[in-house]
């Protein structure tokens, strides 16, 4: 009777431990299909003077190029950079043509074969239109376009802005074969197992941090993508040629979740898990970069001007693709290979109070709004 108890005993347990793996599976699928994430741009002012539906006003590709001494004009070929976003925009393939235009840029066309349109499943009966999602589109379409011109774009629309939606375009779009995958939006902090999808070897992933302030997001809190914080750039008469200092808005502080990465152990965080931002590009609104977008927004159509995050993550995503280097390495790359020489180190200006102080105050080396810094050209990447 003892060996037959024990027999049953066990296969009690075994009963019990095959059942909590699909009930944990559930409860993960659960959390990303009803938290949603939300699109991070900021809308900006043209210049005085100007109409702003009209002329583009902000940074154009020629001032991103020269900020960031990037080799826009000889690199990029045979990259595909992927933007996924929610909802569809209509008109994201004129508009695209209507900013190329503009800036003396290589058509990317569905004809040509540089821009490809899908959605979450690789198809192209596309999600309903949301106006705001669109500006979104437009703008980190444009931001691609403005960094790496000879890249090809794939534009991944999921059904909505949930976790398990926007994390299947994700997937889809590595599925595609892209060689970085941009995400402009985010949410409160999560766990990787709660959202399960930014996982993907040989392809860099970025994300923007927020647009609020000190505070983390996900998926910028993930451990396998590259949290993308803002910056504000300014025209200087230093032989640079531009100023930055930490944008206000940009998000930054420590995940309550995911582990740390491990290149960040010696940058002195402040963080005993995963620590947001990694890198950081443009950001403020107050100086932000001129976007196309035809369908109206809030009042607002054709040329315009944005800033938050949205415009650092697909600015971030281009630059890995300039780089040419996303299948041989993973997002510890620009600790692992950092020097002066390869980032600006942003040194000043705040988001917000926190203790220890460098999660949102700039300072000399790695801080919370700015990361490393912004790239000079892409040996970082």
């Amino acid at each position: 009777m003892t060996a037959r108890i024990r027999l049953l005993f066990s296969m009690l347990v075994a009963l019990l431990l095959a059942m909590a793996v699909p009930a944990f599976a559930d409860a993960s699928s659960s959390v990303a299909a009803t938290t949603y994430a939300h699109p991070m741009f900021v809308p900006g002012h043209a210049a005085p003077g100007l109409h702003p539906d009209l002329v583009p006003s902000g940074y154009g590709p020629a001032d991103l190029q020269s900020a960031y001494k990037l080799p826009s004009g000889t690199n990029g070929a045979g990259q595909t950079v992927a933007i996924v976003d929610a909802n569809n925009d209509p008109t994201a393939e004129a508009d695209l043509g209507v900013y190329r235009a503009q800036y003396g840029l290589p058509a990317c066309t569905t004809a040509n074969g540089c821009f490809r349109k899908v959605n979450q499943t690789g198809g192209t009966s596309y999600p309903p239109t949301d106006a705001g999602w669109a500006t979104e589109i437009s703008l980190d379409l444009d931001m691609v376009s403005a960094v790496c011109p000879k890249c090809h774009i794939l534009l991944v629309e999921a059904t909505s802005a949930s976790y398990a939606n926007l994390g299947q375009a994700v997937n889809e779009a590595a599925a595609l074969h892209a060689t970085t995958i941009s995400n402009s939006y985010g949410g409160g902090d999560l766990s990787d197992s709660s959202a399960p999808y930014y996982n993907h070897p040989g392809i860099m992933i970025t994300a923007s941090s927020g647009d609020a302030g000190y505070g983390v997001e996900f998926p910028a809190s993930s451990r396998y993508v590259t949290a993308v914080g803002g910056t504000s750039l300014t025209r200087a008469s230093n032989a640079r040629g531009w100023n930055e200092t930490a944008w206000s808005g940009a998000g930054s502080g420590c995940s309550a979740y995911n582990p740390a990465l491990s290149g960040q152990a010696s940058y002195g965080t402040g963080c005993a898990r995963r620590a947001v931002a990694d890198v950081s590009a443009v950001a403020d609104p107050a100086t932000g970069v001129a976007v196309y977008d035809s369908t109206p927004y809030g009042g607002r159509s054709g040329w315009q001007v944005y800033g938050g995050t949205s415009v650092a993550s697909p600015i971030i995503a281009s630059v890995y693709a300039l780089a040419g280097n996303a299948a041989s390495i993973n997002n510890n790359y620009p600790y692992t290979h950092y020097s002066a020489s390869t980032f600006f180190d942003i040194t000043s200006g705040s988001n917000g109070s926190c203790s220890p102080t460098q999660l949102c105050h700039a300072r000399v080396g790695w801080d919370g709004p700015t990361g490393l810094g912004t790239p000079n050209g892409v040996g970082g990447f």
